[in-house]
């Protein structure tokens, strides 16, 4: 069963893309008042936090961390039910990323193509260009998984023990802290107000760090112009 952490996240995008520690530091103290959140269950908070994620309108995520011995970085912003503008760095090779619906839109450079596209003809061809394909061409379809704010963030929901270990700051923000004691990983969730998920954290070999802010702000998802339409150029 997958766990909550930072591993499983960003395992996600290097598995999209076709390629145990301890948790994080939240990086401050313990607040100095006791919020009703950490006084809870922890599986309660972690089931309030991806409800209240995968409801919100909007919101951006970002983070960097490494898997297997591969840097990864992630830049996006989800727009529930519309889909999500935003970068994916993969070992060094970054794509930007545009799902609108079912249309998805790709750029990269000649790094990103040489890894991922094979002949060098094809790279240079694609090299910074926008490419418009189906989000469900079966060849680059699955880049745009990740891309589903409700997918994404139903990864929350399955976890290993649980430990509530109550009030703290990540970031400067006062959140509660709940780890994943079986694989390592921490969840940091708004200690007041709505419970939106903050920050992920993993120590250890597949160590990273991602952040949530933005919650319902507003977003346009925009097409971009001239891009090369994937299927004409396969046939």
């Amino acid at each position: 069963m997958r766990r909550l952490s930072i591993a499983v996240l960003f395992a996600a995008v290097v598995f999209v893309a076709g390629c145990g520690g301890g948790g994080g530091s939240a990086g401050g103290g313990a607040s100095t008042q006791t919020s009703s959140l950490a006084t809870k269950p922890p599986g309660v908070v972690v089931a309030a936090a991806s409800k209240a994620a995968e409801s919100a309108s909007s919101v951006h995520m970002s983070g960097a961390g490494n898997q297997a011995g591969k840097p990864i970085s992630l830049d996006l912003t989800f727009v529930r039910g519309k889909g999500a503008t935003g970068s994916i760095s993969l070992n060094g090779a970054k794509f930007d990323l545009i799902l609108i619906g079912d249309t998805a839109y790709i750029r990269a450079g000649p790094t990103f193509w040489k890894k991922y596209a094979g002949p060098t003809g094809v790279a240079q061809l694609l090299n910074n260009k926008w490419l418009k394909f189906s989000a469900n061409n079966a060849q680059l379809g699955p880049l745009t998984k990740l891309a589903n704010q409700q997918s994404f963030f139903a990864l929350l929901k399955t976890h290993g023990k649980l430990e509530n270990k109550g009030d703290t700051t990540f970031k400067g923000q006062s959140v509660v802290a709940i780890n994943d004691t079986t694989q390592g990983g921490t969840l940091y969730v708004a200690s007041s107000g709505t419970p939106y998920p903050v920050g992920i954290a993993q120590g250890g070999s597949s160590s990273g760090t991602i952040t949530f802010d933005n919650w319902n702000q507003p977003v346009t998802l925009t097409a971009p112009k001239g891009a090369l339409d994937f299927s004409q150029l396969t046939g």
